[in-house]
């Protein structure tokens, strides 16, 4: 396997988090609107995506394990030994995926964090109405952290 195909891979990675992302804010805009109904299909469609990214992150470690005796490298290396490491145009192309990566990563922990606090909120409205009335509505699915994904990105 060479850098082509490692590239190839970190696409599929990149799209795979950028649809994460599509997906959690589908989930925000659901928690939002309050619509409690249609949480579980939310949480269901992030889980998905996030088993896709399972499946790729071992393709990624194999493609970059395999590609690093070329290089003079160790396997087990990160991206960005890989992209130091790389030539031309290669380095500058893996770093972009770098760069991505962690934007991308970036911008799920800020969703993640809305998350918590929508769902908190939405805990202390419970609450309050139990107080209230003595009734409440059906418990909310809870979501998730995903972040321990992007711990390596």
């Amino acid at each position: 396997m060479g850098l082509p195909e490692v590239s190839t891979i970190l696409w599929r990675e990149r799209n795979l988090l950028e649809l994460l992302l599509f997906k959690l804010e589908e989930e925000r805009l659901v928690l939002t609107a309050g619509l409690s109904r249609w949480l579980p299909h939310a949480n269901r469609e992030v889980d998905l995506v996030i088993a896709e990214l399972r499946q790729i992150e071992g393709a990624r470690t194999g493609a970059l394990d395999g590609v690093a005796p070329e290089l003079g490298l160790e396997p087990g290396l990160t991206l960005r030994e890989l992209a130091a490491a790389a030539p031309p145009p290669w380095d500058g192309l893996l770093e972009q995926h770098r760069a991505a990566f962690l934007t991308t990563a970036r911008e799920i922990a800020l969703l993640e964090r809305a998350h918590r606090d929508l769902l908190d909120l939405r805990g202390a409205e419970a609450v309050l109405a139990w107080l209230e009335t003595g009734e409440t509505d059906d418990a909310e699915p809870s979501v998730p952290s995903r972040l321990h994904l992007l711990d390596d990105a």
